[in-house]
């Protein structure tokens, strides 16, 4: 007699999915910046209940003053700690620079930014 186990849909996946994203409050600031990434290519925005998921493949930025303009304030309302606290969680690398916050699904990409060396040393 031969016994099977079915596979898990929970089953262990360690390959690179390629996408990086962010959880943010479904308020109205989130609003606005879901509104405002949804229009970008690749860039994927689901609507929750308390939650608006932000997701793209690859890289996608967070450009602050195209949320100064989608929000109708003033240049640099918006910033990185605006961005923080409006955001619970996120996956992928997360790079702040003073215009912009880029999200990168790969660390490798997001090197030059971090100031990480990908040479190989022996």
């Amino acid at each position: 007699m031969t016994t099977a186990t079915a596979q898990s849909p929970f089953a262990s996946n360690s390959s690179p999915s390629n996408m990086c994203g962010v959880t943010l409050m479904n308020n109205q600031v989130g609003a606005i910046v879901a509104e405002m990434m949804g229009l970008k290519d690749g860039v994927t925005i689901t609507y929750l209940p308390s939650m608006i998921r932000v997701d793209a493949a690859q890289r996608m930025d967070f450009v602050y003053s195209e949320i100064d303009e989608a929000a109708g304030e003033d240049e640099e309302w918006f910033d990185a700690a605006e961005f923080e606290e409006n955001m619970s969680t996120h996956y992928g690398r997360m790079v702040h620079e003073d215009g912009r916050t880029i999200m990168f699904a790969n660390p490798e990409d997001a090197a030059k930014y971090l100031g990480f060396d990908l040479a190989v040393t022996s």
